[in-house]
């Protein structure tokens, strides 16, 4: 069966290429959906990866690829699964991982503390890459935030996180905010409580709160804002993402890390060693 792109053949396409043999394979789990589509775009502009199948319960593109629509009927070789999908079925996405041994980059977000645990269990079997957010600019800041916190929380500089989505956005704190608290806490040995809402206290500021705000307006695809406030002066460090494809980059990069790795559990900040 041939595969094609408006003019091209599958094969066409990646003989004018660097070279199958040499390319990330990549398995995308999802591959119908947006963040799918936006990857899909992504590689076909990269001569180091090839998107070797897709898998989605809908199918009704016309892609460059192979598509199957339940995982286990997947027979194509692969170096990598980028798994974009929703949290149903992860066990099974899972499963396959570890039965093939391709290494596999967990997207999904709104797991379960069961799924989580289910997902943790397997990277002692395969290579499991989890992050709470793609984009290479998000784990960059996670960094800089530990090293600004170390620097300046025992300096009395009070630490808040504001956040910034769509009105469409169901989860609030988003999960990058928790995570980029969760930075900071560890970094100061976990002391800090987090701080949702002030309204119902009537008392001064805690030297030892870590305060954690949400907006939800408009198209605002995603902001956030560290704000590190001293005496008489105020360092905010920022990410501000124009749309989703920085998540989709984040991804790609991620496979070409992941490509060949042992069991273990990684995260973004181990691709930005």
């Amino acid at each position: 069966m041939t595969y094609t792109m408006p003019g091209k053949s599958y094969i066409e396409i990646h003989i004018r290429r660097k070279g199958w043999l040499y390319m990330v394979k990549i398995i995308m789990v999802g591959c119908n959906g947006r963040m799918g589509q936006m990857i899909t775009d992504i590689v076909n502009d990269d001569d180091d990866v090839v998107i070797a199948a897709g898998i989605d319960i809908i199918n009704n593109r016309d892609n460059s690829y192979p598509v199957f629509t339940d995982i286990s009927d997947c027979d194509v070789t692969a170096d990598v699964i980028i798994d974009f999908s929703s949290s149903n079925g992860i066990e099974e996405r899972m499963d396959y991982a570890v039965d093939k041994q391709i290494p596999v980059i967990v997207c999904s977000t709104g797991l379960s503390k069961e799924q989580s645990a289910y997902v943790t269990e397997a990277s002692k079997k395969v290579a499991v890459l989890r992050s709470a957010n793609m984009s290479l600019g998000i784990n960059l800041l996670m960094k800089l935030v530990k090293e600004a916190a170390k620097k300046l929380a025992d300096n009395g500089f009070d630490i808040e996180i504001v956040e910034k989505h769509h009105n469409q956005k169901l989860d609030a704190p988003s999960g990058t905010a928790l995570a980029l608290a969760d930075s900071i806490n560890e970094e100061l040995g976990d002391r800090y409580e987090y701080v949702y809402d002030r309204s119902q206290v009537r008392k001064k500021r805690g030297k030892e709160e870590l305060g954690i705000s949400a907006v939800r307006g408009g198209t605002i695809t995603g902001t956030h804002d560290v704000i590190f406030a001293g005496t008489d002066e105020v360092i905010t460090l920022s990410h501000m993402a124009y749309s989703r494809a920085v998540f989709a980059k984040g991804s790609v990069v991620a496979a070409k890390f992941m490509k060949g790795k042992g069991a273990g559990y990684y995260d973004m900040a181990d691709v930005l060693m």
